[in-house]
């Protein structure tokens, strides 16, 4: 249905296509998105999935590197509704898990629009209804689309957009530069001298596949940081930590993983990694902060291959200064400094979104917002969490859908024009 409402702000270059859409737009296309465009499927609930790229799961696609792997079990990363193939292992490749998606996207018919990227969405008071602005510039062309919908689920995740600090001399330092999402081998850092900035997940992965492929990382720990085997007696400290979580409150089942994990991997703060203060699940349920689960690179750190180093004062030409006042030779900086949400800059919303991007109310009550609004993968509890609030999503907007498919059945249907494919 083409200029459904009038147009505000409009660029005289190009024409906006108005469309209409009959259930919710979902933004996104990673696995948030696919958990809840699939449960809507389920239930006969027509959405559009807009992706600002040309891909689903993009993060995983375009933005990881070769030899990573799920560093939880499957059966806590699988989505709603199908399993994971009982051939793949314990813990699935980066490829076998984009695989999964893919074809979770096939079984549930989901065609998301691609090169879609959303510039704002905004609730209009006066028709109580949402209105999505995108902007697409496939094929050298720029054309612009305003989505009319009811219902709003915004799955951006918490990964959308990557974290680069700002440091003292880095545009002098010479060498390349690079963000982790950008790294993908360490083939190419052989024989060289790379320091890599932080000291989570990435960070330590990065360094151990950099000291793999013959290079000399040097891996920046400015804050504390916990460190947790991926396994206890070939259990998965995870899953062990979700089942003592049924029986014990989280203070007890804190000290219970920290003494596992001094039993298993020792006392790691005589290698520079100091425990923060408050327990690895409670932090991570509070700050959102995940413990390091290590595989393999805290061996490295023992036998000096990775080195830990403090934080960085400035860089000079090749060289970086540390707060401690030594002074290193290197060649290349990666930057292991994490991501965040992108909500802030296209929501226009702020009573649901914090500035941070992230909703206000806390696990388990920050999927549903006013006025149709929902968020999904934003509960800082991986794949799981964002499963479970998916299946709210769903019923909640299904139950709503079916209430207003049954009052106009009483009245004359209309033909109204949706993008995708039911």
């Amino acid at each position: 249905m083409e200029n459904l409402f009038p147009l505000a702000d409009r660029d005289e270059s190009f024409a906006r296509r108005c469309v209409w859409v009959s259930g919710p737009v979902i933004v996104g296309a990673g696995p948030s998105g696919l958990a809840t465009a699939a449960l809507l499927r389920d239930q006969g609930v027509p959405f559009v999935v807009l992706e600002k790229t040309d891909c689903i799961a993009s993060l995983w696609q375009k933005r990881t590197y070769d030899r990573l792997k799920l560093h939880l079990p499957k059966q806590f990363c699988q989505l709603p509704k199908l399993p994971f193939p009982e051939d793949f292992p314990e813990y699935p490749t980066k490829r076998q898990f984009i695989d999964y998606l893919e074809a979770y996207a096939r079984r549930f018919d989901i065609d998301p629009q691609f090169n879609e990227r959303v510039q704002s969405a905004r609730y209009d008071e006066t028709s109580s209804l949402w209105r999505v602005r995108t902007v697409s510039t496939v094929g050298g062309g720029r054309a612009e689309v305003e989505y009319i919908c009811r219902w709003l689920v915004v799955a951006t995740g918490e990964n959308a957009e990557c974290v680069t600090p700002d440091f003292e001399g880095l545009a002098e330092f010479g060498g390349d530069v690079m963000h982790a999402c950008e790294y993908k081998s360490g083939e190419k850092f052989a024989e060289k001298k790379v320091l890599v900035v932080g000291c989570g997940n990435s960070g330590m992965e990065v360094s151990l596949d950099l000291c793999n492929h013959n290079a000399s990382p040097s891996m920046v720990v400015r804050d504390s940081v916990h460190v947790l085997p991926r396994e206890v007696l070939g259990k998965s400290t995870f899953e062990l930590a979700v089942l003592l979580m049924k029986w014990l409150p989280l203070w007890l089942v804190d000290k219970l993983l920290l003494i596992l994990a001094w039993l298993v991997i020792g006392n790691v703060q005589k290698y520079g990694l100091t425990r923060p203060s408050v327990g690895p699940m409670e932090l991570k349920n509070t700050k959102g902060k995940t413990p390091v689960l290590d595989i393999g690179a805290l061996a490295k750190i023992r036998s000096m291959e990775i080195k830990v180093v403090p934080g960085i004062k400035k860089f000079t030409r090749n060289h970086v200064e540390l707060v401690n006042g030594e002074k290193h030779e290197v060649d290349s900086v990666i930057l292991a400094t994490g991501y965040r949400s992108n909500v802030p800059s296209w929501l226009k919303e702020n009573e649901f979104f914090s500035k941070d991007g992230f909703p206000k109310p806390t696990f388990p009550n920050g999927w549903k917002g006013n006025s149709g609004l929902y968020a999904v993968g934003f509960t800082r509890r991986g794949l799981s969490g964002a499963s479970s609030d998916a299946v709210k999503i769903a019923q909640d907007i299904g139950k709503e859908w079916k209430e207003e498919m049954g009052q106009k059945k009483t009245s004359t249907p209309t033909h109204r024009r949706c993008i995708s494919q039911f």
